[in-house]
């Protein structure tokens, strides 16, 4: 979702993309493309669990100009762990990714918005597991709902600066994430074929994402702020996906 953000805002026309993630050869390659498209990439490797990375990369982004116009917070962690068996260090763990992350980032991103007087947008990825139940997920769940509260209360405290925060929560994703949780390229390409508990019968795109942020920071939602938009192709309102096999 990342890289695929990235490009969108590039071929929107942004003058300048910052990069932050811990995977230096990854974050390279996304930077040799953008620069094809035309903008200035800049890059951050770090890791979000540390607050003094994610501050390091904001000063990174706001360096020459002092501005920063939008903050995505995107990176996340997920694993499967029944709740009796679920121990304190991975439930840190996923929080500190998640959900102390965004804040941490967040914060720093909207005092440079008001240092600079420019406004700005603020945009999480959160989940639809911050709003459905999923077994074996009450970590992930969590720090997802909790993303999804915080943008609530940043949306009405930043408002003054004309900073406007919103979330998207994604459904199944044809990501690198959901193959780890699948287990198999088998079963990710069984997933990519057919989805049945979504409507639309298949797994999401990243540019699908990207394309919603790209709304979410773009004129047209200029008056959107303190939303949860819900991009999961119908999974959330099919209340009972198996009714036609029981019917």
């Amino acid at each position: 979702m990342g890289r695929a953000t990235a490009h969108r805002f590039a071929q929107e026309g942004a003058a300048r993309v910052t990069l932050f993630d811990k995977d230096a050869e990854r974050i390279n390659d996304v930077v040799s493309e953008l620069a094809e498209i035309g903008c200035e990439p800049r890059s951050v490797v770090g890791d979000v669990s540390r607050p003094e990375d994610c501050r390091r990369a904001v000063d990174e982004a706001v360096r020459g100009d002092g501005r920063l116009d939008v903050l995505i917070s995107n990176a996340g962690a997920d694993s499967i762990h029944p709740f009796l068996e679920l121990e304190l260090e991975e439930w840190y763990r996923i929080l500190d990714i998640n959900l102390t992350a965004s804040f941490v980032l967040g914060q720093a991103a909207a005092r440079a918005m008001v240092a600079a007087g420019n406004g700005g947008a603020i945009l999480y990825t959160a989940s639809i597991s911050g709003m459905t139940a999923s077994t074996g997920d009450a970590h992930y769940g969590v720090s997802k709902a909790g993303i999804i509260s915080l943008v609530q209360t940043m949306a009405i405290e930043l408002v003054e600066h004309n900073i406007r925060v919103n979330c998207v929560s994604p459904g199944p994703l044809d990501t690198p994430m959901s193959l780890a949780l699948l287990g198999s390229e088998e079963a990710m390409e069984a997933a990519r074929e057919s989805w049945p508990i979504v409507p639309m019968n298949r797994l999401g795109l990243p540019a699908e994402i990207a394309g919603t942020y790209a709304y979410l920071a773009s004129a047209d939602g200029a008056y959107t702020t303190g939303q949860n938009i819900v991009v999961d192709g119908g999974m959330t309102s099919n209340v009972f996906p198996l009714a036609d096999e029981l019917a």
